[in-house]
């Protein structure tokens, strides 16, 4: 399972403490950067990360920032792309069984580093429901396809 991971400035320190996680607990983890706490623009690793996923060059992703909103939202301008901003555990489960979202955002500010793994964990052990959320996708990937 390959996992790919992004920040910016704001989520630089989250992101190198959920690298050493996933490496620990078996996935392959390809880093999108920032490599510093240095001030950049999150779309730039939004669009990076979002567009290797809609490609099915990995498996998953995980972005973050101060907020988890701009990830969200950058990330979510990608054909095929379906980020979901999780600040607790119910929001991560829900973020897969309901919406099948390929991305986990999250808020540096909000979530600690335990925090974090509990809520990738639970949203990768979830599994989508289908059934009516998946009529509900099919009327948001219409909308994409417009």
């Amino acid at each position: 399972m390959v996992i790919g991971i992004g920040a910016d400035h704001r989520g630089y320190s989250l992101k190198q403490e959920l690298i050493k996680c996933l490496k620990s607990n078996g996935y392959k983890v390809v880093d999108f950067g920032t490599e510093s706490n240095e001030s950049v623009d999150y779309p730039d690793f939004a669009e990076a990360l979002a567009r290797e996923v809609a490609k099915g060059e990995i498996n998953y992703g995980i972005l973050i920032c101060n907020t988890g909103i701009g990830m969200s939202i950058a990330a979510n301008k990608v054909k095929g792309v379906y980020a979901a901003l999780v600040l607790d555990k119910e929001m991560a489960e829900a973020a897969r069984i309901h919406n099948n979202a390929n991305i986990l955002t999250l808020s540096a500010k909000r979530t600690s580093v335990e925090e974090a793994w509990q809520m990738f964990t639970i949203w990768m052990e979830s599994e989508f429901e289908g059934d009516r959320h998946e009529r509900r996708l099919k009327k948001i990937k219409a909308i994409e396809d417009e």
